[in-house]
């Protein structure tokens, strides 16, 4: 649970630096810390978050969900016609097109 707590606190620090990165960024000051310091700081944070999920995943501290079972279904053949090969340059003979014409 703590693990979690602190992922939740990184993400919020990560939308944090950002929305002040965007505030420094619209009104154009440049007295204070500067946007691509904060910048800098969203994307350590991000990378912090998914080195310890990946951490936290190959020592067993977190569990993801389970990929849902694939289920496999069988096809039937329904169909009494004869089945002949086809690909893509099969052709209907010429009696069987269409004779109409303009």
């Amino acid at each position: 649970m703590l693990l979690k707590l602190i992922i939740i606190v990184l993400l919020f620090s990560i939308i944090y630096n950002l929305f002040r990165a965007l505030i420094i960024m619209l009104k154009g000051d440049q007295s204070g810390e500067s946007m691509s310091r904060l910048l800098g700081k969203r994307v350590f944070f991000s990378a912090s978050v998914l080195l310890l999920i990946v951490i936290a995943k190959g020592l067993g501290w977190l569990d993801f969900n389970p990929a849902p079972n694939a289920i496999t279904h069988t096809q039937t053949q329904t169909s009494t016609a004869k089945p002949h090969p086809q690909n893509a340059s099969t052709t209907h003979p010429p009696g069987t097109q269409s004779d109409y014409v303009r």
